[in-house]
């Protein structure tokens, strides 16, 4: 299954390939191993103003026969209660994606073009929810220096997207040596202006799987922030296919 702080010292950078690189990102994505993941998280979503609203939420996820697949479910409030939303890798190593909205009735596909917007009123991109599945392919990856981070020995890796077309022109994670856990992100735009950080909370052990706790995303010109705490997460748990259709999508039920 393939999955989705701050004083730094800095060393020497490193006589290591781009394939060196890509391989130490592959191993992050590729670290956990399980069948499938479910979770109930809560959205913590903090406004400029200081004013913050949060939302629960349930996901699904398994490997499909050309990647990962994942499901989310609004379940508070009420507002957005029923809203699902359905992200697929394709055979490129991109995602499909589509959403329901109750107060719209239907399933409406996400546009590629899409990528950028916010999802649901979030610090969230699109983009940023497939993250985590993203082919290691669709990047040249290029590692930049190694660096201690929250007291951790890590790589720092700057990602290039081959695409154009990408919504962020390059992406710099944090790497444990150790653990091959992602600790940081920070995301440019095409500009080659750094417009958010992804910093991830304290992991903890879960069914043997080193597993985070919390995910924030901060957008830096707005000055907003969410994150996203999962209060319960189980593997291998099991999940019909007909979750991770649109079917599932406009009825909420698996046949």
């Amino acid at each position: 299954m393939k999955k989705i702080l701050f004083f730094l010292a800095l060393s020497a950078a490193l006589p290591l390939s781009a394939e060196d690189a890509e391989a130490l990102v592959r191993a992050s994505r590729n670290r956990v191993n399980a069948d499938t993941v479910s979770t109930r998280a809560r959205m913590v979503i903090r406004a400029r103003d200081g004013s913050v609203t949060e939302r629960l939420l349930d996901q699904y996820a398994k490997d499909g026969p050309n990647g990962s697949r994942a499901v989310i479910v609004f379940q508070q409030p009420a507002g957005v209660r029923g809203t699902r939303f359905l992200t697929m890798q394709n055979a490129s190593g991109g995602n499909d994606q589509w959403i329901f909205l109750p107060s719209l009735g239907k399933v409406r596909r996400i546009a590629a073009s899409e990528g950028s917007g916010s999802f649901m009123g979030t610090d969230f991109s699109y983009d940023d929810i497939a993250s985590t599945s993203r082919d290691t392919d669709l990047d040249v990856h290029r590692l930049l220096r190694e660096e201690a981070l929250n007291g951790r020995a890590c790589y720092v890796i700057e990602s290039t997207p081959k695409d154009s077309g990408y919504q962020y022109s390059r992406m710099i994670q944090w790497i444990d040596r150790e653990t091959n856990v992602v600790y940081k992100l920070e995301l440019f735009n095409r500009r080659n202006v750094q417009i958010k950080t992804i910093e991830m909370g304290s992991y903890r052990d879960v069914q043997g799987r080193l597993t985070v706790h919390s995910t924030t995303v901060s957008t830096l010109a707005e000055g907003t922030s969410t994150e996203l705490v999962v209060e319960i997460i189980r593997y291998d748990d099991a999940i019909p296919d007909s979750v991770f259709t649109t079917a599932y999508l406009e009825t909420g039920r698996a046949r």
